[in-house]
């Protein structure tokens, strides 16, 4: 069946709000989605009903707040088909996520001379970490460059596998141009040579099912915010074996064992990797927003969201002075306009109530390969847009194409 796209909008209250006199077109899915009344009132329900602190007490509010906290970590394992909910940590995002795998596994396991590779495409939450571990260890970054379509070359990936490659951190959709990533190749390709591999899936838990086990990918990491969940939560899914291998990165709290001046033990997984006191709320809220996309029809969404993108890029490709950035196929669309600066677009589509996104994205090296020293305006749709707001999109535009 069809979404009935009318009627779910209904279930994000902040869409019905007006900008600047305009109806809110809300096309900056790609830095962080909106949460449907059903994330917002489970979050309301456990600071008003449950709020205690987890595992540490034997009171009634303690063990509600657990009891929902811990069903949130199975709904996450469930979601993206981990084997064991021991394999689900607890961070605050993809970003901690991905620094919880450099500092545990790059740090202790990387020595000099061993290889990590990147891409051109990655965020610089998938940059910066590997470059501190390669600082520190004396492992060499090397980086897969892209094609004339600023998509990955996978030629050039295939030479640049070798025995001294340790570790493949790859993105499975770019944040800044919706391309998405032959990860399954690379994943494969990393195995061959006997890689550990850590995908980074921000950008595309809130599109489409992900199986982690399919994939046979190592690590996988995402936030709750890019998914209508709350922000400061995030996951790391990690194969058991690593994990158990791995030391803990922060210590403190509920991570801990048994303690003394002399000697400390530390928790089983999932607990070993989450010192302090938990964001509670937000697994809480991030397990409302996996039941409210589980209750939808996935397939639907991602072929909604193709129909989206394809409108967005034909009436884009139809503007003489406007350059798409690659071959979106996910998410996001960035494009240029010739003699406009990015931010100045924007502003003026603020003004007309449509919300985008400008400069780097947090891709800097990717604008560099690509010649975009300004960046890009990107647009990013999420299911619960319609056809009206790329039209909305389009004519906005089109004015700033006739005001520059």
């Amino acid at each position: 069946m069809p979404l009935d796209i009318d009627t779910l909008r209904l279930d994000f209250p902040i869409l019905a709000q007006s900008v600047n006199d305009y109806p809110l077109v809300y096309l900056d899915n790609a830095a962080t989605t909106q949460k449907p009344q059903a994330v917002l009132d489970a979050l309301n329900h456990y600071y008003q009903q449950q709020n205690a602190n987890v595992h540490r007490a034997a009171h009634a509010l303690s063990g509600q707040a657990t009891q929902a906290f811990e069903a949130a970590r199975a709904k996450v394992a469930a979601f993206i088909n981990a084997p064991d909910t021991r394999q689900v940590i607890w961070t605050r995002g993809t970003t901690e996520a991905i620094n919880l795998v450099a500092y545990s596994f790059g740090m202790h396991s990387l020595k000099a001379g061993d290889e990590i590779l990147l891409s051109t495409l990655e965020h610089h939450a998938n940059i910066v970490p590997w470059q501190q571990v390669a600082a520190t260890t004396g492992a060499i970054i090397k980086v897969i460059p892209l094609t004339a379509d600023a998509e990955l070359d996978m030629s050039a990936a295939a030479t640049l596998f070798s025995p001294r490659t340790k570790l493949l951190a790859i993105s499975h959709i770019s944040n800044a141009l919706g391309v998405i990533n032959p990860i399954k190749q690379l994943i494969a390709m990393a195995k061959a040579v006997g890689a550990v591999t850590l995908v980074d899936g921000a950008q595309a838990v809130g599109h489409f099912p992900i199986d982690v086990q399919t994939l046979d990918c190592d690590f996988y990491v995402f936030s709750g915010h890019k998914m209508f969940g709350p922000t400061g939560i995030g996951v790391l899914y990690g194969k058991r074996e690593l994990l158990e291998a791995m030391p803990p990165w922060q210590t403190g709290g509920e991570m801990i064992k048994h303690v003394s001046f002399t000697h400390t033990s530390f928790g089983e997984l999932p607990f070993k990797f989450e010192a302090g006191t938990p964001n509670i709320a937000g697994a809480i809220g991030l397990g409302a927003a996996i039941d409210y996309l589980s209750g939808l029809n996935r397939n639907a969404i991602t072929a909604h969201e193709h129909n989206l993108m394809q409108q967005l890029l034909a009436g884009l490709s139809a503007m003489p002075d406007v350059r798409i950035i690659g071959r979106p196929k996910a998410g996001a669309v960035s494009f240029v306009i010739d003699d406009v600066h990015p931010q100045d677009l924007a502003t003026l589509l603020d003004m007309q109530g449509v919300a985008v996104r400008t400069g780097h994205h947090c891709a800097m090296p990717l604008m560099q390969a690509l010649g975009l020293e300004q960046g890009t305006t990107r647009a990013s749709v999420a299911f619960y847009n319609t056809s009206d707001d790329i039209a909305a999109l389009l004519a906005g535009i089109d004015k700033a194409r006739e005001f520059f």
